[in-house]
């Protein structure tokens, strides 16, 4: 049974607990998310930290509470969340562009800091980073927002601000505006979704047909639906993953990514194992996480294997070209992406509750083994962004941040970890 807390005399809110948080990297930063709460904290040029804070709505309905539904309806919220959230700070990435641009018509001279990207992404670059974000987020929690009655209710509480900073003796806290967004363009909406589904789904069943043709495979024995196809598609599909990640990571801009990916791994492992979150503890984690969505992707591709070659087994064969076969094929997938993910949310939730240790942590390695390409190993500057990330949503988990919540911007780490609100999240001290 969860724990509680109790925040207005209305409502019960659920308590964080090692299982129930996870997160994602974004440009320059990391998002963080716990039970009814979510915050993102980005690094800017200058070195101070950005942090927005926002109270997560939790769904009433009776859906949410079905094995399988649940973990596909967690999975696509955890990608419309940490889809924002990357557009977020991709604003303020164009926010230190605009301002380098200025100094230099200005004639200023400042040096170019090491922790911003060489130029503002376009829409292909977002587009591929938004199609990436599933690979770097952890799968929340066994539970998540989606456990005990009590959470529910944490919509309708009373209002309630983290406590009020004492006066800084300099100005480490400032509100910080960003540019908000203009609406998102049909384009930036459509095109991660179209690419996803070429690279996921089109392009590895199509990768199987042609080895399917290079194998002399007969098309009447072996139709688009068989399980050996199936398997070649499955195979396919773990191919142009991998490959991918491996491209990926040659690459400036996603090698950082990376690095942050790993700063939140060891954050959160450094929560789980219950020890102070100070810089001391998580430089000496484990940057491999048994929740991470690196291992959900590739589960995916075994499952997908499995459900489809059951499907085939029992779909009659249809008569028309091989390639009208294919195309059906592929549209008949469609409906059932979102069931395969629920059935690999909850198949992962088992693997990180009961096989992180002893002979059935082999059942993490193919996960753990991609991993090592999707994280980095970080230094001090991201491992702070990912703390300080993880200690304000710890923080606000207790209670229900105003709408407009605004932004706000630390001076330094230091400054952040030693506010009022957070400095008690570090387990027992203030900074590393």
């Amino acid at each position: 049974m969860s724990q509680t807390v109790t925040t207005s005399e209305s409502a019960e809110v659920e308590k964080p607990t090692p299982t129930n948080v996870g997160g994602q990297a974004v440009i320059e930063g990391v998002m963080m998310r716990a039970p009814g709460s979510l915050s993102v904290v980005c690094r800017r040029a200058n070195g101070s930290l950005v942090l927005r804070e926002r109270t997560i709505p939790v769904s009433k309905s009776p859906l949410v509470k079905i094995p399988v539904l649940r973990g596909a309806y967690t999975f696509f919220s955890a990608i419309k969340i940490g889809h924002q959230a990357l557009q977020w700070s991709g604003r303020i990435m164009e926010a230190d562009f605009r301002e380098q641009e200025a100094a230099d018509k200005a004639g200023a001279t400042t040096p170019e800091p090491k922790s911003k990207p060489k130029s503002v992404p376009g829409a292909s670059k977002l587009s591929l980073m938004a199609l990436m974000q599933a690979s770097m987020t952890a799968a929340l929690s066994e539970d998540d927002e989606l456990e005990g009655d009590a959470a529910k209710e944490k919509a309708a509480a009373k209002v309630s601000e983290p406590p009020k900073p004492a006066k800084p003796k300099t100005k480490e806290v400032v509100e910080y505006v960003v540019e908000e967004a203009p609406p998102t363009s049909i384009v930036m909406t459509v095109l991660p979704v179209l690419f996803a589904l070429g690279l996921y789904v089109a392009a590895p069943q199509l990768a199987a047909e042609g080895i399917a043709r290079l194998l002399g495979l007969d098309k009447d024995l072996y139709p688009v639906t068989h399980p050996l196809l199936q398997a070649l598609t499955g195979a396919a599909k773990l191919t142009i993953i991998i490959t991918l990640f491996l491209a990926l990571r040659q690459v400036r801009d996603f090698r950082r990514m990376f690095e942050y990916h790993g700063a939140e791994h060891m954050s959160i492992s450094t929560y789980e194992a219950q020890k102070p979150l100070l810089l001391s503890n998580a430089r000496n984690v484990s940057a491999l996480h048994a929740r991470c969505g690196t291992t959900f992707i590739i589960m995916v591709a075994f499952v997908s294997v499995v459900l489809f070659s059951a499907l085939g087994s029992v779909m009659p064969t249809i008569q028309a070209p091989r390639a009208v076969q294919a195309v059906l094929f592929f549209f008949m997938k469609l409906p059932l992406l979102p069931f395969i993910a629920g059935i690999t949310l909850e198949i992962q939730k088992v693997l990180a509750k009961y096989c992180t240790t002893g002979p059935l942590q082999v059942l993490l390695w193919p996960g753990f083994l991609v991993q090592k390409i999707t994280t980095a190993k970080p230094d001090d500057d991201q491992l702070e962004v990912a703390l300080a990330s993880l200690r304000s949503a710890l923080a606000n988990a207790t209670a229900v941040l105003p709408e407009e919540h605004p932004d706000r911007t630390f001076d330094s780490y230091d400054n952040l970890v030693s506010h009022p609100a957070y400095a008690e999240m570090a387990g027992g001290e203030a900074s590393a």
